[in-house]
Order: structure tokens, then sequence, then C-alpha cells
């Protein structure tokens, strides 16, 4: 099971995925309670080893910005959340990093990693960053191909009964291990990897 942390800011926070498992970490970089700035980003992944996959998230913002952003911070994914065309990932192709498309299960219905040419597909909730739940039977009529993340509203109480219901190649998770909005918990990051990894 493939576990992505995302919305981290500190070095105790990096470190505690890291030492729990954790197969990436996220630092936003678009507007949001969580967003750091690029300089931090790359003191942060200065000391994430190579095998954890360091991803930078946006929403939206113009390919230019993205970019730039992306070389400022050093790290080794990309992720676009939001209602992204194709052409926003083909923009970015140059960059030679693994693409992650992050949308709201609600609008892709019928979706397949790599319909936009992305390496990874994310599935959030209908209100993604809100931190609730939503119906994961959803996808169990029609479940992607390929690699694909869930998210939205997971918590180290309910990634068990939503990785058996969805059956997801990976998981994702940012409010799910804070003690208030955007202050993560390393305890928590630490329960919730090994929780997701024993399914």
């Amino acid at each position: 099971m493939f576990v992505k942390i995302c919305g981290l800011s500190t070095a105790e926070d990096v470190a505690a995925a890291v030492a729990a498992g954790a197969d990436a970490v996220g630092f936003v970089l678009t507007e949001s309670p969580r967003r750091v700035a690029p300089g931090l980003v790359r003191e942060l992944v200065a000391a994430v080893p190579e095998e954890v996959l360091t991803v930078a998230v946006f929403r939206e913002e113009p390919a230019e910005y993205v970019r730039a952003a992306v070389r400022a911070a050093g790290v080794r994914a990309v992720q676009l959340h939001g209602n992204n065309p194709a052409t926003a990932f083909a923009a970015l192709s140059d960059l030679g990093l693994p693409l992650i498309r992050a949308t709201s299960a609600a609008t892709a219905a019928g979706a397949d990693c790599g319909d936009f040419g992305e390496d990874l597909l994310l599935l959030d909730a209908p209100v993604p960053g809100a931190g609730e739940p939503w119906d994961w039977t959803e996808l169990g009529a029609r479940p992607p191909a390929g690699r694909w993340l869930l998210a939205g509203g997971l918590s180290v109480a309910n990634v068990g009964e939503a990785v058996a219901v969805a059956n997801p190649w990976g998981v994702d998770v940012s409010s799910g291990v804070e003690v208030r909005r955007g202050v993560k918990d390393p305890a928590l990051i630490t329960e919730f990897v090994h929780a997701a990894k024993s399914r």
C-alpha cells in the first residue's frame, strides 16, 4: 500500500512520515492554510531519502508558476489539483518528473490513471480539503485502472475500512493527521502509515 502524507510544513513532521515508512510526502505551494514557501520546501526535502517521493502540490496555477516553484523547491514530483485539462500536464512534461492528477471523484467518474498523461491519479472527496469522509463505495462498481490514490476524510480510524471498500493502489492523507487545521501530529502520522500498510 502506497502512502502519501500531504500538507507537511515542519522538519519534525517530515521526519515522522519518513520514519513511519511513508512512500511520499507532500508540500502545498498553493493558497491554503498549509501553504509553504518553495525555499522552506527545499530545506525540508534535503533530508528525505531518494526512495521517498517528494511532491509539490498546486491548484490550477499557470505552468510557468508551477515550473519555477518546482525548481526552487527541489521536489521530485508535481501534483496538480482541481479541474486541470490534459494540456496542463503536457505543459509540464519537460520537467521530467512524475505528475499526479488530483481531482474530485464526483467530477472524475470513470477516470483511469493516465487519461491526462499523469503517472498517478488521486481521487478526493467532493469537497477537497474539507477532511470529511465520503462514500467510497461509489468507486466499487468501477474503480480506476492503474495506479490511483484514495483521499478525502481518511484517518487512523477509517483508513482500513476505506482500503477494504475501494481497493486503491494507495492512500493520501492531510487533515486526518492534524490536531488542528494545518498543524500535523507526528504520532498520528505514524499511526496512519502503520494502519494503512497493515491492510
